[in-house]
């Protein structure tokens, strides 16, 4: 969830895009400045807003599928290939069971599903190719081209397209495209598998059902959600009569349901003039030029708003930093791209949800003042700035509570612990900024800290949903002939002086790049933190003396409230890794998981529940660039990198085995595991060996990226850097970025709390720059 977010406060180009709850739509919304229609909802009371979309999400609806009908004829048969129809009636009792193996992608849709996402989605500089390998396989000769001599058949014609094939040819062929020499045919291997096993896994009816679901013993929506659901439903219907005392009483509290900001949300969906009056209650002028025709320009716009600050986003760096003007009195637009979710909002599906201000993100690992103060000695020697960060950040660290316990164990967790624990392996708890009886299984959503009341209990902020940045606009002022001044972003905000970009260390480097700046280190030092997972299965069916515990689920439990340092190297280079623990829903567990053939990936799903994951993450001394148009990320594993995390996943195998597991694997694609209860001491060895051993740089085992950052860092020389020391740019007065982008270095923990920390000390800095314009416009 990286934050899109931008304080302004001249002038904005961006678009609106319209989305709906949980549906993905990709057309925009259009302004007068691009000739399309706006549209525009106001949320200011909960008496003025569709209560059950912003409670339920929104419908969900497929994307359009425009791909051919020789395209889809491929498509379905690689969707059947990973996930085929498989007879176990003669195995087990379980209708459930028999029915997840019985049933195929394509009973199930997924390859129309798949190819909405491909048609709608997907932006990949390389999409083209995929399309043409599709059309390729739907032919003999791309078959025979792509598959080679397995596309051969004994009898006439003897050349067969791939959806001729049997099955077993089809499996043959997508594992040896999984270990092909050839780069693109594993792209696409992991590509169709990525897509076809994610949406099988997370796509749901019309009851948030998944077929597959009982048989894996994944309870889906949580049920107390539900229960609230309907009660609310019942309370709120638009043209009933209101509820009676009981019923109101038997319904939560406004804020238990929707979270503190519903009372400054303006949903764009419909007419400007209703956004305007919504606007105008927080103090916020703002108007409309009404014009038949229609002028494609940024200098013309339809709506023009005159505020303090715009920020773009609601991330944990915007979301900051915009509580922070709205409580100093400046009247403050937060625009957010994607849509506002209820705090009971989250389901436990896997489907789209935006999150709250700041991120709903609730598991963190306070980056050390010692190792930020490093970093700064480079930007900056003077002892008196130096001491006023730290004071800064002490003070921003203090805003938000964080705790060290926790009142219910993870399933996962407890793994961790109890294999550090026999192997005399650190393992120590994570601080965190949500309350000690925060569970994932039955979430509350919750996290400490008063940043996003007081973006509208201040009665100065207003939250626009459903709007995109297209770029900063900049002029050069006269006299200044070093650096041109920001002025905003189309869609007009006016009366301001300073800019803020906080769109995420992907995101960031595009906008100012389309904006026309041109530092060459925009996009430069991006940092990924690689992940490599390990699986261990513990079946509840061993369990002595009642450890693992029978009734827990690898999904349930507070998130990463304890880690290992066991290769973290903190207190020598720092270029290490520590082994934490995820929480995987079916969806992204289905990704990682190897898959081998359709019948051994649903023989892993039928074990999810009880299967768990450890990871290594590296602080990762590689880096990768985010490039110019046409956009797309490249990033190359350094060998140090790779390294550290095979050592992290050796770590991570042992603790699964110390802990009681009865298997144990890799995630690498040939998809090998050990049965631990029947290996020898030697075997355990050799296999650990073995499996830590892979290379990891080459695609051949899944790997993950837990945060990105660093693809605008600060630095106190502009030839190699984006930013000066406070966060601002140096190609452009009054430009600042505040979010993790900003990093000299990867990190190697959570930077969840340090963006805020940054940002809050960043906001100090544009409050001071405001003050001072506020003076001069006195003057």
């Amino acid at each position: 969830a990286e934050a899109l977010s931008l304080f302004v406060t001249n002038c904005f180009a961006l678009t609106m895009e319209q989305t709906n709850g949980a549906r993905d739509v990709s057309s925009f919304s259009p302004l007068e400045i691009n000739g399309r229609q706006e549209h525009a909802i106001l949320i200011d009371e909960l008496d003025s807003v569709d209560k059950q979309r912003l409670f339920l999400g929104g419908e969900r609806q497929l994307y359009p599928n425009s791909l051919s009908s020789r395209e889809m004829e491929s498509l379905t048969a690689l969707c059947d290939t990973f996930l085929p129809s498989i007879d176990v009636s003669d195995t087990t009792t379980n209708a459930s069971l028999v029915a997840f193996y019985r049933t195929s992608a394509s009973m199930a849709g997924t390859p129309q599903r798949v190819g909405g996402l491909i048609s709608e989605r997907m932006k990949h500089p390389k999409l083209w190719l995929m399309r043409l390998a599709l059309w390729f396989l739907s032919t003999w000769i791309g078959s025979f081209i792509l598959c080679g001599r397995a596309s051969l058949s004994s009898q006439f014609p003897y050349f067969q397209s791939f959806p001729q094939m049997s099955q077993q040819k089809r499996e043959e062929i997508l594992l040896s495209w999984s270990l092909s020499y050839f780069y693109l045919l594993r792209m696409l291997f992991k590509t169709m598998k990525l897509l076809t096993l994610l949406v099988f896994f997370t796509q749901v009816n019309e009851k948030n059902e998944n077929l597959s679901w009982k048989a894996i013993d994944y309870t889906g929506p949580d049920p107390e959600f539900i229960t609230k659901t309907k009660k609310f439903k019942a309370s709120t219907t638009i043209g009933s009569q209101r509820p009676n005392n009981e019923e109101q009483n038997a319904c939560p509290h406004k804020e238990e349901l929707f979270g503190p900001l519903n009372r400054g949300i303006i949903n764009l969906d419909k007419p400007k003039d209703l956004v305007v009056d919504a606007l105008s209650t927080f103090g916020i002028p703002a108007s409309v030029l009404h014009s038949e025709k229609i002028v494609n320009c940024s200098s013309n716009p339809s709506l023009t708003i005159r505020c303090d600050a715009v920020v773009i986003g609601s991330g944990s760096g915007g979301g900051v930093v915009a509580g922070v003007l709205a409580k100093a009195g400046y009247k403050v637009v937060v625009i957010e791209k994607g849509n506002y979710h209820a705090r009971k909002n989250l389901t436990l599906l896997e489907g789209p949800h935006g999150p709250n201000v700041p991120i709903s993100f609730c598991s963190c690992w306070l980056y050390r003042w010692g190792r930020l103060r490093h970093q700064l000695v480079r930007f900056d020697s003077n002892p008196t700035a130096l001491n006023y960060t730290k004071k800064l950040w002490m003070l921003s660290v203090k805003k938000w509570e964080f705790n060290l316990k926790y009142k219910k164990k993870g399933l996962i967790m407890q793994f961790l612990r109890k294999g550090c624990q026999e192997l005399g392996y650190p393992v120590n708890n994570i601080p965190r900024n949500s309350p000690p009886n925060h569970y994932c299984g039955w979430k509350e959503g919750r996290y400490h800290g008063d940043v996003a009341r007081d973006l509208v209990n201040s009665g100065n902020g207003a939250i626009l949903t459903g709007c995109e940045a297209i770029k900063v606009l900049h002029k050069r002022k006269k006299g200044r002939r070093d650096r041109n001044t920001a002025t905003g972003v189309a869609f007009e905000f006016e009366n301001g002086g300073v800019t803020i970009v906080a769109c995420g260390a992907l995101c960031t480097p595009k906008l100012l790049k389309r904006s026309g700046l041109k530092n060459v280190n925009i996009g430069e030092n991006l940092h990924l933190h690689p992940v490599a997972m390990a699986w261990g299965y513990f079946p509840d069916s061993q369990v002595f003396d009642g450890w693992p515990e029978r009734e827990k689920k690898s999904y349930e439990g507070g998130i990463m409230t304890a880690m290992s340092t066991v290769v973290a190297e903190f207190n020598k280079s720092g270029y290490g890794a520590v082994i934490q623990t995820p929480a995987l829903h079916p969806g992204m567990f289905s990704v990682v998981m190897p898959w081998v053939s359709g019948k051994d990936i649903k023989h892993r799903m039928s074990r999810f529940s009880r299967t768990a994951h450890v990871f290594a993450l590296a602080r990762d001394k590689g880096s990768g660039t985010v490039n110019a148009p046409p956009y797309s990320i490249s990033y190359e594993m350094e060998a140090l990198d790779e390294n550290n995390l095979k050592t992290g996943l050796e770590k991570s195998l042992r603790i699964l085995a110390a802990a009681g597991a009865e298997d144990i694997g890799t995630h690498h694609f040939k998809g090998k595991g050990l049965h631990v209860k029947k290996a020898n001491l030697d075997e355990f060895e050799r296999f650990v060996k073995e499996e830590s051993s892979r290379p990891l740089r080459e695609l051949s085992s899944a790997i993950c990226s837990a945060h990105q950052m660093g693809s605008c860092r600060m630095g106190v020389d502009s030839k190699q850097s984006v930013l000066n020391q406070m966060g601002e740019t140096w190609e452009v007065e009054g430009l600042f970025v505040a979010d993790t982008s900003v990093f000299p270095t990867a990190l190697g923990v959570n930077p969840m709390v340090t963006v805020q920390a940054i940002a809050y000390c960043t906001s100090q800095s544009i409050l001071q720059v405001l003050r001072r314009k506020k003076v001069e416009h006195k003057n």
